[in-house]
């Protein structure tokens, strides 16, 4: 995540002008007219955020040409997708101060494109790579939603995080999104190792947990620590300090 967020909340708590910028910024789009207006609308900073997104859609499509061919090279693509998108979540930010321009609908598309990226993307890659069981899927789908629920407490309260003379918070509340890179790092190892789905297998097995072996009760060993990232995404006491 990067630096797209709103007018900051004095530490008084007294009211600040939040209210006039969001009514500004909604007047910005509704005043223009004609099919293509949002697309005009867009700063330089937004474009580089969306090129964020891309790169998710991309990880997402080579992931499920790879479940149809079978070929690495697929996998290994969207591996690396995910990592783009970091490059380009990082720059959005510096364009933006560049081009001394933000807006509210920049924050959103930020958001958006890192839950493509940084959540739907590695889960996705994480079903491929072999976590394909019942429980797997509720696992990574409550990854996603923790991602999802993260990036929207994200936008609603970092104007009231203690912030420096610069304007920057001091810490995350909870991990940030983009952290699910060191999960795509695991795979990507994994994946060179040959402990996948279709080879070796999921290192550490499955366990049981109600029924047969091979049921609905069974869970890879792994995904635990896809529920405990997840969790970690929505702590409110997890403080992670801002590089």
């Amino acid at each position: 995540m990067s630096l797209r967020k709103p007018v900051s909340i004095e530490p008084n708590g007294q009211q600040n002008n939040m209210d006039d910028h969001k009514r500004a910024a909604m007047a910005e789009y509704q005043m223009t007219e004609g099919h293509f207006s949002l697309v005009r609308n867009f700063r330089l900073a937004d474009l580089v955020t969306i090129a964020n997104g891309i790169c998710g859609s991309f990880s997402i499509f080579m992931s499920a040409k790879y479940l149809i061919t079978n070929d690495e090279d697929y996998l290994w693509s969207a591996l690396v997708f995910p990592l783009a998108g970091l490059i380009f979540d990082f720059l959005d930010g510096k364009v933006a101060r560049w081009r001394n321009e933000s807006s509210m609908i920049g924050q959103e598309l930020d958001s958006l494109a890192d839950l493509i990226s940084f959540g739907v993307a590695p889960a996705l890659l994480a079903f491929v790579v072999g976590f394909r069981t019942y429980l797997d899927t509720v696992v990574l789908t409550g990854f996603i939603c923790c991602g999802l629920a993260r990036l929207a407490r994200f936008n609603a309260t970092v104007a009231s995080i203690p912030k420096d003379a610069k304007g920057k918070a001091h810490y995350f509340e909870g991990l940030p999104i983009p952290s699910s890179l060191g999960l795509v790092g695991i795979l990507s190892y994994w994946t060179k190792q040959g402990w996948i789905e279709g080879k070796q297998g999921i290192p550490w097995g499955t366990m049981t947990l109600w029924g047969k072996p091979g049921g609905d009760g069974e869970l890879h060993t792994f995904s635990i620590v896809f529920g405990l990232w997840a969790a970690a995404m929505v702590s409110k006491t997890l403080r992670v300090p801002k590089i």
